[in-house]
């Protein structure tokens, strides 16, 4: 009989011990399947997401600076591009402004001075000693132009192209339309010694006049002023 039960009992407790080393190695199995599932899945899931993450936002800063870029290469460019057309522009008017100065001088539209020489002409009280007269001007003026001279006056009144001297009834001279006085004064600007030497030289008007008893005399200031013209200068016939 108590054969039987202490056979009973160690059946029971082997029993017991089984279904105990089942349980644990059940409950091992799915810790351990647990375990690899989340090691294997949620943790490669996330490292998968982030890397995602950051390829993604890498390639979103890397289109920022290429448009950033883009822009301030376009900016600078166009400032390049500015400052050349300023400089350019610049250039051209600076350019312009000379020659329309240096056409303005020779058109007797701005007031000049430089070296030259001045030649003053006085009517005598011999009445034996012939007047004045528009010739004896003429003749000096393009004397002084065949000299050289850059630029001449009579009375103020500056001798351009379109310039005329003339007696009106022998009685007083017109230059550019205006009534003349005397003393004429002719200013001349170039070299004083070729202007001077082309009036008194071997035919120089200024030398006829003296030996025919005219009061005329030849002086060189350090600076000759000469005014510009006053009138508009017109053409007719040119277009």
């Amino acid at each position: 009989m108590r054969l039987k039960v202490k056979k009973t009992l160690k059946k029971g407790k082997i029993a017991m011990i089984i279904t105990a080393g089942l349980a644990c190695f059940a409950l091992t199995l799915v810790m351990t399947m647990q375990f690899k599932v989340v090691s294997q899945t949620d943790i490669t899931s996330i490292e998968n997401m982030r890397e995602a993450e950051l390829r993604s936002e890498l390639a979103n800063w890397k289109s920022k600076y290429e448009d950033t870029k883009a822009q301030y290469d376009e900016t600078v460019a166009k400032i390049e591009e500015y400052n050349k057309t300023s400089e350019s522009i610049e250039e051209t008017e600076k350019l312009v402004d000379e020659e329309l100065n240096q056409i303005n001088m020779t058109l007797g539209k701005t007031d000049v001075e430089g070296e030259g020489i001045e030649v003053t002409l006085r009517e005598t009280q011999n009445n034996e000693v012939a007047k004045i007269n528009a010739d004896d001007l003429l003749l000096i003026v393009n004397a002084l132009k065949q000299a050289g001279a850059e630029a001449i006056s009579i009375n103020d009144e500056r001798i351009v192209n379109m310039s005329d001297i003339v007696d009106i009834r022998y009685t007083f001279i017109k230059v550019n339309g205006q009534r003349i006085l005397e003393p004429y004064i002719i200013k001349a600007i170039g070299n004083p010694s070729y202007l001077e030497s082309a009036l008194i030289g071997n035919g120089g008007h200024v030398d006829e006049m003296k030996k025919l008893g005219q009061d005329v005399s030849i002086s060189k200031p350090n600076k000759v002023k000469i005014l510009k013209y006053n009138d508009e200068i017109n053409s007719k016939y040119m277009e």
